[in-house]
């Protein structure tokens, strides 16, 4: 049975292969202007897939556009949403639903790598971050601009500043690397500090796991740090799983 799924972001679609035993293959990713889907996206795929499940945080013109496609080559489709308990997580919101479902998805790839307490930072268009005790009940998280994000709305504003390029250092002394210093340290200080909080709350340092698109941009100086690539489409895999026993 061929069985695939579909993370669409807002500015990457990411696609993988599920195995028999349910483990996520290899992940293809295509970026979109946030308008239209790229065409070759499609091209990259089976002529015909069994089973497809989709998470999207785009816009209801990218999801319809998405589901009309798969829906010529697809037995069934899943539509992933958030819910207050799954597989063993509890997500802290009083409405779950209000929690993205790309944030969701992680906590469930989390859960399923073992005992915890996780920190899980997503470096997309937002930087997220959430923890996720070793019970599995998510404990809540925050929301910011990634750095990339900060880049451009610098630029929108001051528009003789580089949108992109740069290096980190403690002290820049030219205006590219202060700006690359700049951004990408308030993601790090974020990060940090969530790190400290979730010591002082748990008692134990959490295992921190970087996903996402931009996730290079922090991880050299997150010690300690691992990269999840996959994580999203980690749970969307348990999340189908737990679909098809209910």
């Amino acid at each position: 049975m061929s069985r695939w799924l579909f993370d669409l972001g807002n500015t990457r679609l990411k696609a993988a292969p599920l195995d028999a035993r349910g483990r996520v293959g290899e992940v293809l990713a295509f970026a979109h202007d946030g308008g239209q889907l790229a065409p070759a996206w499609e091209q990259a795929l089976p002529a015909r897939i069994e089973a497809a499940a989709v998470a999207s945080v785009a816009s209801t013109r990218l999801r319809t556009d998405l589901l009309a496609a798969l829906a010529r080559r697809c037995g069934r489709i899943s539509l992933s949403r958030t819910l207050a308990r799954c597989d063993g997580v509890t997500v802290a919101y009083a409405e779950p639903e209000r929690l993205g479902v790309d944030r969701f998805l992680a906590l469930l790839g989390a859960h399923a790598r073992g005992r915890g307490p996780w920190l899980l930072v997503g470096v997309g268009t937002a930087l997220t971050i959430d923890l996720l005790d070793a019970t599995g009940r998510h404990r809540g998280g925050r929301i910011a601009p990634s750095p990339t994000l900060m880049r451009q709305a610098l630029q929108a504003r001051a528009p003789q500043l580089p949108a992109e390029g740069g290096a980190y250092l403690d002290f820049a002394t030219n205006t590219p690397d202060a700006l690359a210093s700049g951004c990408d340290g308030a993601a790090l200080a974020l990060v940090g500090a969530s790190r400290e909080s979730a010591r002082a709350l748990l008692g134990k340092d959490p295992a921190v796991l970087v996903h996402g698109g931009g996730r290079a941009l922090l991880l050299e100086h997150l010690a300690g740090a691992s990269e999840a690539p996959s994580l999203v489409l980690e749970g969307l895999a348990r999340w189908l799983e737990m679909e098809r026993a209910a």
